[in-house]
């Protein structure tokens, strides 16, 4: 039997329905994807739910690699989210997703609080969470400089007030706009109260991931009821650290999917863009960022433990 990867399933709704007037190519791609989402998270291993610029994709690296390695694949192999499992139905799927923005937002009713029962509230679900300020500037830098056509009209018509990526600044986008920061601490806060509703689930931060990745990293794997050796986890630390990451993107070492290089001229559209934890400093007047701050500090849950300028202090317990 021939298997089709989610990648090439992706490409058959997208390309036929390109020419479409927009209501309807709208419509068709949020029905024909969200099916497709649903399917690629009930076949997960793990099931990420992460916003935009929260790590999603440097964990998947991450996790990838230890199978890449162990099973021998080519490193440039490593982001879809059945490639691998499709050559060897011995290794897990993975898979990512907001849960949130159009089509994605299936798979966040199936696992909202309160929701009827549904084996996908079964399987291994983790939140990656990030200071939702320093997710605000780099989802600008995304929505702005490479968020794909497509994904940007299914957002545009998911929000109230379409965004026009050429015109906003930073400042508008992060502080006004439907996806800014009132909407990220909402976020983070819904998917802390689903979370505590499913029977498999974890929250890791962003912050420990960088931290302290190696002992991150294999309790990860223990979610997913896998067991990899201490050298093992060191060489897939290794290989996704931020600097082998960015010299292998500038490079253009990844050909295909979200690694891909977009403009080598311009850093703030690489996808390793900067790694730093509270860089969201860099970007704002202390006026601006004292706003910010309050605004996280009195709307976002403790459970998080985020405080101004500084990584969380005191860890969830969250594996």
């Amino acid at each position: 039997m021939l298997s089709v990867s989610d990648s090439a399933k992706k490409v058959s709704i997208l390309v036929p329905t390109a020419l479409l007037p927009r209501p309807l190519r709208v419509r068709s791609r949020e029905q024909l994807l969200s099916r497709l989402e649903v399917a690629i998270a009930r076949r997960a291993g793990l099931l990420i739910i992460g916003h935009p610029k929260s790590g999603n994709t440097w964990l998947k690296v991450m996790l990838a690699r230890l199978y890449q390695v162990r099973h021998g694949f080519k490193a440039s192999e490593l982001i879809g989210s059945d490639e691998l499992a499709l050559r060897n139905p011995a290794i897990p799927r993975l898979a990512a997703t907001n849960a949130v923005y159009s089509y994605e937002g299936a798979v966040g009713r199936i696992l909202a609080a309160g929701a009827p029962d549904d084996p996908l509230r079964h399987k291994p679900v983790m939140l990656l969470a990030r200071n939702p300020i320093d997710i605000a500037v780099s989802w600008f830098f995304q929505f702005t400089k490479r968020q794909s056509a497509h994904k940007q009209e299914l957002i545009n018509h998911f929000i109230d007030h379409p965004i026009d990526r050429h015109t906003v600044d930073m400042w508008d986008f992060v502080r006004h706009s439907d996806i800014g920061l009132p909407f990220l601490i909402d976020y983070l806060n819904t998917w802390e109260r689903n979370i505590g509703e499913l029977e498999h689930a974890a929250i890791v931060r962003y912050e420990d991931l960088r931290s302290d990745t190696a002992e991150t990293l294999k309790k990860i794997t223990v979610l997913m009821g896998e067991t990899f050796s201490d050298e093992e986890i060191a060489e897939a630390v290794n290989f996704g650290s931020f600097d082998n990451l960015r010299k292998l993107e500038t490079s253009g070492f990844f050909r295909r999917g979200g690694m891909r290089l977009r403009n080598a001229d311009d850093p703030e559209t690489f996808k390793v863009r900067r790694g730093k934890v509270g860089g969201y400093g860099d970007y704002f007047t202390e006026d601006q960022t004292a706003e910010l701050e309050e605004l996280m500090m009195t709307r976002l849950s403790p459970v998080f433990g985020y405080r101004p300028a500084e990584p969380a202090t005191e860890p969830p317990a969250a594996i």
